[in-house]
């Protein structure tokens, strides 16, 4: 089928532009300019961009700069937007300009010719930089629904998928409070724990995981807004860019408050930064979290074999019954794309040059991509292996004594040295931390009753009093 065209102008001249396109001649330019990944903005950062046209267009009809038909026009609109129904006319590529200026122009003409139309029969046109862009810059729109987007998935997305693996890990670990094994340090055997210790450990981690979201969101919540071409708020009424960030806040829910600096606020984006820093940091605890679980249920027959992880698919198509940990793996190459998507908002956020930073469309679609990779692993993680992991008690229990360092107890009886020596001849010997202490004569010499000598071995008090 042979696509139609219809012919839109812009400063620069005439765009042929698909016919059933909302947007107009700078979306298509940008379109034309940018097929470099096929990958576009993020339907929360679409859903943020409307959200900010929303908020301006309110207070610029209480400013005086908007009349009613046009701001309502223009409100009505965007909350079409923001439900998601216009994603389609979001056809602009992530690597941009770095200022999201060709994002930003496309949701100023997407709105301009939905409100336009609803405002067909009273002879009444919006303009997308006049009416829709009215009061506002891209460098400080674009921003702005950058920091909105972001926290709305940290605050909605983010954090209450941490709550929901932190509560699998908490449930696993009282389920588990009983279930001794043996520790390990350097991947070597050491004094025992309990399974609930060690899954009372990585929920303690997905905890700190919210407090480290949570302790970044004041500045990820500081937005731009007003602040139009520099920073000096040129061409906004005044009392816009306070009325306009507490309008953009009632709409969303979201702690948004005013830049308390407007010209750092645009040039730069360390808000961001220091989000995918907490990411970062929370993914390498991930990484850990899995390598254990798979570690502990390696086997069955050759490995560790202390937990059960859940079958959930065929592991390999050569040998039959085979099954891996999937899930685990599939949670450490999403923490290394997160680990990776750092690197790059990083690197974007040395691109602000005086009054700019020109590195944000980039920095948005990484964030925003590691905060779904992450919420949505964090429930992964929890509905299809925590909550079903089951503990190989006896399996657990029997490698707790097989291991050498149980002797550790007796360093208060016999002194470090001696019980080194039991330690060493039972690993030489092959024979358990009490048969190597009654052949070394420790019990014979009266160094030590075989009763107390059993009851210093007694795994179940190795474990310490934090439970």
């Amino acid at each position: 089928m042979t696509q139609e065209y219809r012919i839109e102008h812009d400063t620069m001249g005439e765009v042929k532009v698909p016919v059933d396109a909302l947007y107009r001649a700078q979306t298509q330019r940008a379109v034309e300019n940018f097929p470099i990944s096929g990958k576009t903005l993020e339907r929360e950062h679409i859903a943020a961009l409307a959200q900010v046209k929303k908020a301006a267009a309110r207070a610029n009809l209480e400013l005086g700069v908007l009349d009613e038909d046009r701001s309502l026009a223009i409100q009505a609109a965007a909350d079409e937007v923001i439900a998601g129904k216009y994603d389609a006319h979001f056809p602009i590529d992530v690597f941009q300009t770095g200022s999201g200026t060709s994002s930003n122009m496309n949701t100023n003409e997407v709105l301009a010719s939905l409100a336009s139309k609803a405002l067909e029969s009273k002879g009444i046109d919006v303009h997308p930089n006049d009416h829709v862009n009215a009061s506002q810059s891209s460098n400080d729109v674009f921003p702005t629904s950058v920091h909105v987007a972001v926290t709305n998935a940290l605050v909605n997305e983010l954090v209450p998928a941490f709550e929901y693996l932190a509560t699998a890990f908490e449930e696993k670990a009282a389920e588990f409070v009983d279930v001794v094994k043996s520790g390990r340090t350097h991947l070597m055997d050491a004094t025992p724990v309990t399974l609930g210790q060690e899954f009372g450990g990585y929920a303690a981690s997905i905890r700190y995981a919210i407090e480290r979201v949570n302790a970044s969101l004041p500045r990820v919540a500081e937005v731009p807004q007003g602040g139009t071409a520099v920073g000096t708020g040129i061409n906004t009424p005044t009392g816009f860019s306070a009325r306009v960030v507490e309008l953009l806040a009632e709409q969303t829910g979201l702690p948004i408050t005013e830049a308390r600096n407007h010209f750092e606020a645009q040039a730069n984006r360390t808000g961001l930064v220091e989000a995918s820093g907490q990411l970062r940091t929370i993914a390498y605890d991930y990484v850990k979290i899995n390598n254990d679980l798979r570690w502990m249920g390696s086997g069955p027959n050759t490995g560790l074999g202390e937990i059960a992880i859940p079958d959930l698919q065929p592991g390999s198509s050569i040998m039959p019954g085979k099954v891996n940990p999937v899930i685990c793996e599939a949670s450490i190459q999403a923490m290394h794309q997160i680990i990776g998507n750092d690197t790059t908002i990083a690197l974007a956020s040395t691109n602000g040059q005086f009054e700019l930073n020109v590195g944000i469309p980039v920095m948005a679609a990484n964030l925003l991509e590691s905060i779904r990779l992450m919420a949505n692993i964090s429930r992964v993680m929890a509905d299809k292996m925590v909550k079903g992991i089951e503990a190989n008690t006896e399996r657990a229990r029997f490698l707790a004594e097989a291991s050498p360092s149980i002797v550790t107890p007796l360093n208060k009886v016999i002194g470090y040295e001696a019980a080194a020596k039991i330690a060493k001849y039972s690993v030489k010997n092959k024979m358990t931390v009490k048969e190597a202490t009654i052949a070394l004569g420790f019990v014979e010499n009266g160094s030590i009753t075989e009763a107390d000598l059993d009851k210093a071995l007694d795994v179940t008090t190795m474990i310490g009093e934090y439970k």
